[in-house]
């Protein structure tokens, strides 16, 4: 499959082709890696997995970078936060320029609050015209990994180590995908601090860049996380929103085929009481099991072992 395909698939508005998703192990690497978020924006998380191996393996720290951040994501979206973190912060250290070695502030892998190298910039990580459109590149890496490390903390209750990685990713990079998972992560924090009306505000921010740069796997991720936040926050009329907002981000994420995010609106339409509830969570279920059969090993533990991740009856 061409990159162009793939970028378009990974950040754009194309609806999958017939023709599978691959990349070959002598393809470029951000070819590579598109294709291998792509497979796992639709849950095929074993063949992301093999995709990004060789990434990881590989002589250049960036795309090994933002290879060990997108596999965290993908243990992060079935529960797997303890591993996610261990990527995560593999993925900031990578970003450490190999003559210099990380400016420790702390102990061996940890920063002086939060727990992490801090890295000095990369030889090519400077404005010459090198950035990548959707951060695919240095600076995109290390926001990666820092909003990376905010959520796993947010996961493992780490409320203030997430808000000081959160905050250290909105100073490393203010473009669009930074921007969107800014959003999530940011919305995610209020919601777990219990402020719900203050998380209204960055999940919006996410589903405007989303929509802005037109990547129709951000905008339903940013869907369900402003739905989230739109019912939590307690008026009645915009938990109605809310439902709305969700069910729609279902229905996308079955027309673009996301199967990692198709299981999640569908189980939280169903928790937030939209019509046909059972059969949203039916379907839920459904897709979740289908993509634990085309998961590795590794996830599937995970997804069994994690509280976060309904693989059971009901």
């Amino acid at each position: 499959m061409q990159e162009s395909t793939l970028a378009e698939l990974a950040f754009g508005d194309l609806i999958p082709p017939p023709e599978p998703v691959t990349a070959p192990r002598w393809a470029p690497p951000r070819q590579r890696l598109l294709a291998a978020i792509v497979l796992g924006g639709q849950g095929r998380y074993a063949a992301a997995t093999t995709a990004l191996a060789g990434l990881r393996r590989g002589g250049d720290p960036v795309p090994a970078s933002l290879a060990a951040s997108t596999l965290a994501s993908h243990r992060r979206q079935l529960g797997g936060h303890v591993a996610a973190r261990a990527l995560d912060g593999a993925a900031l250290s990578m970003l450490a320029n190999p003559a210099e070695g990380p400016t420790r502030t702390g102990p061996p892998g940890v920063d002086a609050q939060v727990g992490v190298e801090t890295p000095k910039l990369l030889p090519g990580d400077d404005p010459d015209g090198t950035a990548d459109p959707d951060g695919l590149d240095a600076t995109g890496a290390r926001a990666d990994a820092l909003l990376g490390l905010a959520a796993d903390n947010l996961a493992l209750g780490r409320l203030a180590a997430a808000r000081r990685f959160a905050a250290r990713a909105a100073q490393a990079d203010d473009r669009w995908r930074a921007t969107v998972r800014g959003g999530w992560v940011g919305a995610e924090i209020e919601l777990a601090a219990g402020r719900p009306r203050e998380a209204v505000a960055p999940a919006r921010r996410a589903v405007e860049a989303a929509r802005a740069r037109g990547s129709r796997r951000h905008i339903v991720k940013s869907d369900i996380v402003l739905g989230v936040a739109l019912a939590t926050a307690g008026d009645p009329a915009e938990r109605a929103w809310a439902i709305d907002v969700v069910t729609n981000a279902a229905i996308d994420a079955e027309k673009y085929e996301l199967n990692s995010l198709i299981w999640v609106a569908t189980r939280v339409a169903a928790d937030l009481g939209a019509g046909h509830a059972e059969k949203y969570r039916f379907r839920s279920r459904e897709v979740l099991h289908a993509v634990l059969r085309r998961a590795d090993p590794c996830v599937m533990r995970i997804a069994l072992e994690s509280p976060w991740v309904p693989t059971g009856p009901g």
